[in-house]
């Protein structure tokens, strides 16, 4: 049952403004309210995360899996009630609901695993050597710890992978930092079911009161709040350039400046080379389409932009691309305001000097439905002109026509940081194009050959991360087991007593982990 209230700790709790979700396929609003939390609230919430921050992070791995694994399974027994508030909040069809609780699930049990070996934790050993000439060397130990409590906001386009128990939040988790969620007013109510299951999870576990939170809000304020907090160490957001920007810059502006990891958006250049649209000119338009089009194009890594060299076979496959795009049935967005937002971004690109539209929209299109869109423009205009550089959110591509190799270059090297790109090449024919390669790894996270960007593998090896404006620390993945590493940093001990050190460091390596000792990885005891 959906309460509209905020979970403070493991109290709901209600207060006097409220607003409510929105059913996009149908065009209306849903029924319940949901509370906005006051500045009481917010203060309640962050102190609740700091105290149980001192307890939390000195749970054991093996506690801490335990508590993610809870979550999971509490996740999958709130069963259809959260399948169908998932389709009645953001207008996604069933299956996609089932595949992305599955997602969600599996990403808590693969943090679960990593805390549960612990050699994550990068434990390092250099024990003494009292003799040495001409001084002696300290026995320093190091080793990753938490950073405290974490304020992830929710995206819009994934309710569950990217929200309340999303990857941000598992990741935070497992590193021993509390979590305040501030939820994503799209779907407030699949938040709250979520949120119940992580708080009963919790209880089970004996995990303290306060290693979990969700606060509403339709509005900036209850996130500005909770940025500004001095006891939030650390913000995660997923969603606008604009408000992943304002968030950084808040965060930077604190007498105590914080991390922001904020994944902000990308374009995905896929460059077409010339042997694979020969080769295979057909399959190649499929492909871009049903990744143009998948999910109405509301993903990050949507393919917003081809490039290629100008040839008579890149024209045929530029003409089947549109046809297949004109004839795809329309698509339900997630809520009126990203409907109108790709409306205004997609004109603001369509109107631009020297663009070519190859789609056409026809009528009739059901309110909140958006038909899948295609522009083309040559590489010289491409260039100068950087508002074909923003990115649409929504099922639209730009395809790029340069005149020869070298213009490719420069459009790509005139490209801002993405998450990924893409080359369609034959095998043979990657080899001839080095300088392109090279511009492009310095431009993306993930450089994919012969496959769509659409789709993030979940495992260790995914870089889900890329340059600014894409998001606000390459460095750093949101995606895979890396994630961790957001929420956590060095700390040394030097001359520590043995039955003072954390386990992980003491000598007998009593949990088994691997670690690096005098320089050579071991996980023998000392």
């Amino acid at each position: 049952m959906i309460t509209g209230k905020n979970y403070i700790g493991n109290q709901l709790v209600s207060s006097k403004k409220t607003f409510k979700t929105f059913n996009p396929k149908n065009n209306t609003e849903n029924p319940s309210e949901f509370f906005e939390p006051s500045s009481e609230d917010i203060n309640k919430t962050v102190a609740l995360a700091s105290q149980a921050y001192y307890t939390y992070k000195n749970t054991s791995g093996a506690q801490k899996s335990n508590f993610l694994n809870a979550i999971a399974d509490e996740i999958l027994a709130l069963g259809d009630e959260l399948i169908s508030m998932y389709t009645q909040e953001s207008g996604l069809p069933e299956g996609r609901a089932i595949g992305e609780r599955g997602r969600t699930m599996g990403q808590l049990r693969l943090f679960a695993n990593l805390v549960a070996d612990g050699s994550w934790l990068e434990a390092s050993i250099d024990t003494a050597q009292p003799n040495r000439e001409p001084l002696p060397k300290a026995d320093i130990r190091k080793m990753l710890v938490p950073t405290g409590p974490v304020v992830v906001f929710g995206a819009s386009n994934f309710p569950l992978a990217f929200s309340t128990a999303g990857g941000d939040t598992a990741s935070a988790l497992a590193s021993g930092c509390p979590v305040i969620v501030k939820s994503h007013p799209m779907h407030a109510g699949t938040g709250e079911l979520v949120s119940g299951a992580i708080i009963k999870a919790a209880q089970k576990t004996g995990m303290p009161e306060g290693v979990f939170s969700n606060l509403n809000s339709s509005g900036i304020e209850v996130g500005v709040e909770l940025t500004k907090h001095p006891s939030v160490k650390c913000i995660v957001f997923t969603g606008s350039f604009n408000g992943g920007k304002a968030l950084f810059d808040i965060a930077n502006n604190r007498p105590e400046p914080i991390p922001v990891f904020a994944e902000m958006g990308s374009i995905n250049p896929v460059v077409l080379l010339p042997e694979a649209i020969a080769n295979n000119s057909e399959g190649l338009a499929q492909n871009l389409a049903g990744s143009i089009a998948l999910g109405a194009g509301q993903f990050c890594t949507s393919p917003g932009l081809i490039l290629s060299i100008k040839s008579d076979a890149l024209n045929n496959l530029t003409q089947n691309l549109a046809k297949l795009l004109q004839d795809m049935d329309a698509s339900c967005m997630l809520h009126p305001n990203i409907k109108r937002t790709f409306t205004k971004n997609h004109s603001d690109v369509t109107s631009q000097d020297h663009i070519s539209v190859l789609t056409n929209s026809s009528n009739g299109v059901a309110v909140n439905f958006v038909e899948p869109q295609l522009a083309t423009v040559q590489g010289s205009e491409f260039i100068k002109n950087p508002t074909l550089h923003k990115e649409v959110f929504g099922p639209f591509s730009l395809i790029v026509q340069c005149k020869d190799e070298q213009e490719l270059l420069e459009v790509v090297s005139s490209l801002e940081g993405q998450l990924t790109a893409t080359l369609m090449a034959e095998d043979k024919e990657l080899s001839k194009y080095p300088e392109l390669i090279n511009h492009l790894l310095e431009k993306v996270g993930r450089l994919i050959h012969n496959g769509m960007p659409t789709g993030v593998e979940v495992c260790p090896s995914m870089q889900h991360g890329g340059p600014y404006p894409s998001t606000t620390d390459g460095r750093f993945t949101s995606v895979g087991t890396g994630a961790i590493k957001r929420f956590v940093r060095p700390l040394s001990y030097q001359n520590w007593p043995q039955d003072l050190l954390p386990e992980e460091l003491k000598n007998d390596n009593s949990l088994g982990i691997f670690r690096l000792v005098n320089g050579t990885f071991s996980q023998d005891t000392i």
